[in-house]
């Protein structure tokens, strides 16, 4: 059933701001991010390194915590002022929503919370502020990421986790379904414009499949794959080069030395007047994730990082896509 948009929300989500990872070797994390993908680093300490893209004035989109296991700790989320938050805690407390204030460094008030499906979230209202490197293009290096744009969250239940986040405001832009039908397999919902913020896959959850860095271009994509193989980091190719039909864009997945995934891809369509209605994919169409080119390998849809402390659900739908190794007809 598709979702409906509540225009007027109980407090503003502004966009995707930063996600939190827990590796297992910070300083081989730290080399990879900086490195074989092009992030930028902000700040380290002892147990942290803060790593942002190009373009972000905010000190960090991307936090790397040292761990006994390897974990996606919380995706986070802005909101437009420090009223929103305290607005969030009232609505939290009134929908039982499990929700805690926490000092986070770098960042102004922050609220955690676990959505309905078992999503480890964070909001903040701002962030301390750093200089753009946008201009500076003698570091640009690998894939130089520009800016944090969106997730992809495994869930048991697409339908509830969609409706939760259109009641507090997004849009979906594109959603798969049942063949036929609008039994939802997959919503891309977004609160800045694009294709998405926020993504709900169906699958056994809840797990972060990937966080996603905006490029300036195809040929920063095709770098990155260059400077992963000389790297000795080929074989974690994910997926891709290749070109979604969901969002139109270009992409190329990549794991960490712990197997986190990240996506760098280029920009996405406006998805912003308000009489523009959500594209619609047929679950069995393999132009939905993939325009040209083979399907993905068993380990990118079947793969993904745990929440800490989290029951893993299996999914209300039940579905086999073709993989790679179907298609070649290796096992």
């Amino acid at each position: 059933m598709l979702p409906t948009t509540n225009s007027q929300p109980p407090f503003a989500l502004t966009r995707a701001s930063h996600v939190s990872l827990a590796v297992t070797d910070l300083e081989a994390s730290r080399d990879f991010y900086r490195d074989v993908v092009g992030l930028v680093v902000t700040e380290e300490t002892e147990d942290a390194v803060y790593l942002r893209g190009l373009e972000e004035s905010s000190h960090h989109s991307l936090v790397l915590e040292r761990g006994a296991a390897a974990k996606a700790l919380r995706v986070g989320l802005r909101v437009r002022t420090y009223a929103d938050i305290t607005a969030a805690e009232k609505y939290f407390a009134s929908s039982g929503i499990e929700h805690e204030r926490v000092e986070r460094a770098h960042q102004g008030p922050t609220l955690q919370f676990t959505d309905p499906v078992g999503t480890r979230m964070e909001l903040t209202s701002s962030m301390d502020q750093v200089q753009r490197k946008m201009q500076n293009f003698d570091e640009f290096v690998s894939g130089a990421p520009q800016r944090i744009d969106h997730y992809q969250v495994v869930t048991h239940d697409v339908q509830t986790a969609t409706d939760f986040w259109t009641g507090l405001g997004m849009r979906m832009s594109e959603y798969t379904a049942s063949d036929g039908t609008d039994e939802l397999w997959g919503t891309w919902m977004e609160v800045k414009g694009n294709t998405h913020d926020l993504v709900f896959t169906n699958g056994v959850g809840p797990r972060l499949h990937h966080f996603a860095f905006t490029v300036p271009d195809a040929s920063s994509l095709l770098h990155a794959a260059d400077v992963a193989g000389a790297l000795g980091f080929g074989e974690e190719i994910d997926r891709g080069p290749g070109r979604h039909g969901i969002s139109n864009a270009l992409f190329l997945y990549l794991r960490d030395p712990d197997q986190h995934r990240i996506e760098l891809f280029t920009t996405h369509y406006q998805f912003i007047d308000l009489e523009e209605v959500p594209i619609r994919w047929d679950v069995s169409n393999p132009k939905r994730a993939q325009l040209w080119g083979m399907p993905a390998s068993r380990r990118w849809f079947f793969e993904a990082s745990e929440f800490p402390d989290s029951t893993l659900h299996e999914p209300l739908l039940h579905a086999n896509p073709q993989t790679l190794e179907q298609f070649l007809g290796v096992h």
